[in-house]
């Protein structure tokens, strides 16, 4: 059985190694989990030695076969959990990623799989992002984020890259939600900021919000 810390660890390498499909450094480790690289050092080395990860000093880490199975289980029940607080629990969904987080390191596999079974298996969780299934298995969007978007474009919004409270609650305040149709009025050079229309509303927003929303074009 792994630590919860070792469980943190290949969620965070996952996380990562799938924005950027490659080699994991010590120092973006370091800055994710907030701790000191020496510290993340060793616990790669623990990794490695139970053929989770495979690590080179100074060529950074990626997940092993086996480690990826772990990181994707634990991605699994986390999600599932948040669906879970949101749609039976009236939880919003900007209070859920806490508490996902200390549920995501229940051990029994039985109950993951009644959790899913009693949600009627959910594709995705209250944020957008897909939910894997038992196999690890998990369907992928056609999505870009907002800013790729272009004057007269449309799309349909599909996740957030940040999921933090503050920006959730930004999103709440302007009525901005998942399966919201955005419409691009203008773009701004001087600070790619963007005039988004939607429902009854058109809103000027920044760059730090256009990065962070996920659109499925429409076509």
């Amino acid at each position: 059985m792994l630590s919860l810390a070792e469980e943190n660890y290949l969620k965070a390498i996952y996380h990562l190694q799938d924005e950027n499909s490659k080699a994991v450094s010590t120092n973006d480790l370091s800055s994710l989990l907030e701790t000191k690289a020496s510290s993340v050092t060793d616990m790669l080395k623990k990794l490695a030695d139970k053929n989770l990860v495979i690590y080179k000093k100074y060529q950074g880490v990626k997940l092993s076969d086996q480690g990826e199975t772990t990181a994707l289980k634990v991605i699994r029940k986390h999600r599932l959990w948040e669906v879970f607080l949101v749609e039976k629990l009236n939880f919003n969904w900007d209070e859920v990623h806490d508490i996902a987080e200390q549920l995501e390191h229940i051990q029994s596999e039985k109950l993951t799989d009644e959790l899913d079974r009693f949600l009627e298996h959910p594709q995705r969780d209250p944020h957008g992002d897909p939910i894997p299934n038992k196999n690890g298995q998990f369907a992928v969007n056609n999505k870009t984020i907002l800013s790729d978007l272009e004057i007269g474009e449309s799309g349909i919004c599909v996740g957030v890259k940040d999921s933090t409270p503050a920006f959730l609650n930004y999103l709440d305040k302007q009525d901005i939600a998942l399966g919201k149709t955005l419409n691009i009025k203008g773009k701004e050079s001087f600070d790619q900021s963007m005039l988004v229309a939607y429902d009854d509303k058109v809103l000027r927003l920044s760059e730090q919000v256009t990065q962070n929303l996920y659109i499925k074009p429409n076509t």
